[in-house]
């Protein structure tokens, strides 16, 4: 009986210090997961004290010890796969994503990169790695500025010059990284940036003033696919950009940042600024718009700036002291990255978040390095091919050639904001695969070199372009024709062009295979090549893809989400960000490439289209021997609008359509596709009118009553 009862007694006073424990684990309603994230985010907001609640505010969110605040990084890259964490699937540029103009596989993608990243931060979790850069749940991607000129060096990070074609798959990846909207935890934070009239150049953007922009501008342009994020994808942050806008700092912008985003849009996320942007308020490289540290701090956060990426916001501290910015003002902004963080379930039991049940099987699995090879399929653009010279046969291998600066150069494959694949296929790797006795030749800059060892082709597969070391980010490249990240022209190197024309000069068939993040000017390589392919920085797959175009064995369906132009002569100046003169919709003049183009090894002839009850239909026939895939793209304009854009595209949709067969096409219109700017209420809005609407060589002309 003894015994019995000191059992007894010891079995009480576990379950006593259990209860306890699970009491002290649970003791503020903040740790309670059945509360909303905005009810949990006030109460655990109200229990910080000030110099707590400032350093959560920094991207670097340190640890909050006796609350049980973990620590959290705001800074992540998901730009084509995850970036700068180790191994991960890498995927084409989101430039060549735009030229798939093709929305599920951009979903389908986005899905993968955050399954993978979800991989790595639960490994980072376990591994207790989580104060480490990258490794954590916030991702700031898409870019979604509009790429107005093709000298930007950030262009390739874009999904193109169109505002509708940006709106589209910048939802689409939204959908994928942050998954279904109405799950009880957020897969990932996406960020749409940057926020807002931002599109180079870099030299001068820590100084820049983006002013006397057209209102029409702004909106139909500039504007069109943040909104579409915000309203529609519901995406959980916007980041804000390191130039002006009107005179302020788009950082301490209340027109940017609380009129439209908030007041107008009803944006409910977070904002953070662009790295550093904070200091280019105060600082002698910057703004001059701040007396100091202090001042720009404080003049952020009240203007809606939620999170630092810099190590400034640390002065709000002083700022509260010296009566520059209520706490309670702090507090705002303090909560939405709170309910950021609720609504990922970052303070949660991991087994109570199905995200966390993710297999690390996931990360670089055979699955998504299919992914990755059907995008860069999809990707590839055949802007040129005299006489039908591809597809090439793979029996004439022998008299075949592969050279050039991009030939065998894995790590350009990548991109920028880059993760690192298992294996990259290069564009020699690729053509090896397939045709062994293809012969690879040293690239050398001499032209007598290179003419000299391709003395026995009879086609040359050129790998040319430019390169992620010469294009990008605020870059410091030596090189003529570029300028801090951007290109000062467009044309190919000078080396390339000249060894192109002496292979043309020695009676060899040329083909032009172009790596690159933007339009290149090509103007004598119209007559110094027979076929040309656009294969952007096609990821970890691009080479296999590019041979399987080249060989036939995949009928290229790419399409240009730019202008190829043949010089800077005929764009305004690069920092002159009114629309007039810039992009398919304003650009008066002949490109060498127009917006939209993308030839195939099928020919397709397109019925005459019909509208009714907000559809269009039209029949798309297939008049060749080889199955192939067409998109269809449906542009408007509205009759009388001098101002407006020429036209512009508010729909498109890809088809499969089998060799000899033709098919029904039916693509939605609906009222949105007619939203137009009315300078009566200067907003967009849905306009009664006469609109044209153009598919393919056929025009159709619609009335749209009030």
């Amino acid at each position: 009986m003894t015994r019995f009862c000191c059992s007894s007694r010891l079995l009480l006073a576990g379950f006593v210090v259990f209860c306890c424990c699970a009491v002290q684990a649970r003791r503020y309603p903040y740790q309670n997961p059945q509360l909303t994230p905005k009810e949990r985010a006030r109460d655990l907001c109200r229990r910080l004290t000030l110099e707590e609640k400032v350093g959560l505010m920094m991207n670097h969110s340190h640890a909050v010890e006796r609350l049980d605040v973990p620590v959290f990084q705001w800074w992540n890259e998901a730009l084509h796969g995850v970036g700068r964490n180790g191994h991960a699937t890498v995927f084409p540029i989101t430039m060549g994503m735009a030229a798939t103009f093709d929305t599920v596989l951009v979903e389908r993608i986005f899905t993968a990169v955050s399954d993978e990243a979800r991989v790595k931060y639960n490994q980072a979790r376990r591994l207790g790695t989580q104060r480490e850069m990258y490794h954590h749940l916030s991702f700031w991607t898409p870019n979604i500025n509009i790429f107005r000129d093709p000298r930007w060096g950030r262009g390739q990070e874009t999904y193109g010059e169109d505002p509708y074609l940006t709106a589209v798959m910048g939802k689409s990846v939204v959908r994928g990284l942050q998954g279904p909207q109405d799950a009880r935890y957020q897969k990932l934070l996406a960020c749409a940036k940057h926020y807002a009239v931002h599109s180079g150049p870099e030299w001068s953007r820590h100084r820049y003033n983006a002013e006397n922009i057209k209102l029409r501008d702004l909106h139909e342009t500039y504007l069109y696919a943040f909104r579409a994020l915000v309203k529609e994808a519901k995406v959980a942050e916007v980041m804000c950009a390191y130039n002006r806008f009107e005179g302020e700092p788009c950082c301490g912008s209340d027109r940017l940042l609380q009129q439209i985003l908030r007041d107008e849009w009803g944006f409910e996320g977070l904002v953070t600024s662009d790295c550093g942007a904070i200091d280019d308020f105060w600082k002698d490289y910057g703004h001059h718009y701040s007396k100091g540290k202090t001042e720009a701090v404080s003049a952020a956060v009240i203007a809606g700036t939620d999170v630092e990426c810099g190590g400034s916001y640390g002065s709000l501290v002083d700022g509260v002291r010296k009566g520059l910015i209520e706490e309670k003002t702090i507090d705002r902004s303090l909560c939405r990255l709170l309910e950021a963080r609720f609504r990922l379930g970052d303070f949660d039991a991991p087994h109570l978040n199905p995200w966390n049940r993710i297999p690390n099987e996931r990360l670089c699995c055979k699955e998504h390095g299919e992914l990755a090879l059907e995008a860069a399929r999809k990707s590839i653009v055949l802007l040129k091919n005299d006489k039908d010279l591809l597809p090439l046969s793979e029996a004439d291998g022998g008299g075949l050639f592969v050279m050039g600066p991009n030939a065998a150069d894995s790590t350009m494959m990548w991109g920028n904001y880059n993760g690192f694949p298992l294996h990259t296929v290069t564009l020699a790797e690729g053509i090896l695969n397939l045709c062994p006795s293809a012969t690879l030749v040293p690239w050398e800059r001499d032209v007598e070199k290179q003419v000299s060892a391709a003395s026995n082709a009879e086609t040359v597969v050129f790998c040319g372009g430019i390169s992620p070391r010469l294009e990008g980010e605020e870059m410091t490249v030596d090189e003529p024709g570029f300028k801090g990240g951007d290109r000062t022209m467009i044309e190919l190197p000078q080396s390339q062009r000249d060894v192109l024309a002496a292979l043309h000069k020695a009676g060899k068939r040329v083909v032009l295979v172009l790596c690159s993040g933007s339009a290149i000017g090509l103007v004598p390589e119209q007559q110094t090549t027979d076929a040309i392919l656009q294969a952007w920085y096609g990821g970890q797959a691009g080479g296999q893809a590019l041979a399987e175009v080249l060989f036939g064995k995949v009928n290229p369906s790419g399409r240009l989400p730019v202008t190829f132009y043949r010089s800077v002569d005929q764009l305004p100046d690069f920092e002159d960000y009114n629309m007039e003169g810039h992009t398919y919709r304003f650009f008066r003049g002949e490109p060498l490439y127009p917006f939209g183009h993308g030839l195939s090894y099928s020919r397709f002839v397109y019925g005459k289209p019909r509208f009714a009850d907000g559809n269009l239909t039209l029949s798309v026939a297939n008049k060749s021997k080889r199955d192939g895939e067409e998109t269809v793209l449906v542009y408007i304009s509205k009759v009388g609008d001098t101002d407006g854009p020429i036209r512009t595209l508010r729909a498109f949709q890809r088809v499969e359509v089998a060799a000899g067969g033709s098919k029904e096409v039916t693509i939605p219109l609906p009222d949105s596709a007619f939203e137009w700017w009315d300078p009566a209420s200067n907003a967009m809005r849905i306009l009664p009118g006469q609109y044209i609407v153009r598919v393919g060589k056929h025009k159709l002309r619609i009335t749209r009553s009030q």
